[in-house]
């Protein structure tokens, strides 16, 4: 065996939590993101219209910050939703020089449906857990969140 060679290295990384979490996080995220890909829409075209529906009318600005997301890609993510009649973009009342965005009745139904996928898609991530299992699960990783 070479002097660099650590047999144990990569079991090491896999057993560490931040790497289980990454791919657990992954996997959920390819669930939704397919369960959702049949109502036309991306996981970042939906979580824009779902920040537009929460906070609506808001600014382009106000949901860049929001998101964390350029503000580039905020103008493409809601070009896309505009073009597909699920967000509109109007002058800010209160700034002429502003767009607010607002969600369309089709793109409030889009997010219902979207929401049912998603619910199908966690619990199929969740199936190998017990009810109670799950629940905990939850509490644990909200703790995590939180701190």
């Amino acid at each position: 065996m070479a002097p660099t060679e650590d047999p144990h290295a990569l079991a090491h990384i896999q057993s560490l939590p931040s790497w289980l979490l990454g791919r657990v996080a992954a996997r959920g995220r390819s669930l939704v993101a397919e369960a959702i890909a049949g109502e036309g829409l991306k996981l970042p075209q939906h979580a824009v219209l779902a920040a537009v529906a929460a906070y609506g009318p808001v600014a382009q600005a106000d949901l860049v910050r929001r998101l964390g997301f350029d503000a580039k890609d905020v103008v493409l993510l809601l070009n896309h939703l505009e073009e597909a009649g699920l967000a509109r973009r109007q002058p800010d009342p209160r700034d002429r020089r502003k767009n607010a965005v607002t969600v369309t009745p089709e793109g409030v139904r889009t997010l219902e449906r979207c929401a049912e996928l998603a619910e199908r898609a966690n619990s199929t991530l969740l199936a190998p857990l017990s009810a109670a299992e799950a629940r905990q699960l939850m509490e644990l990783l909200t703790r995590v969140h939180e701190a």
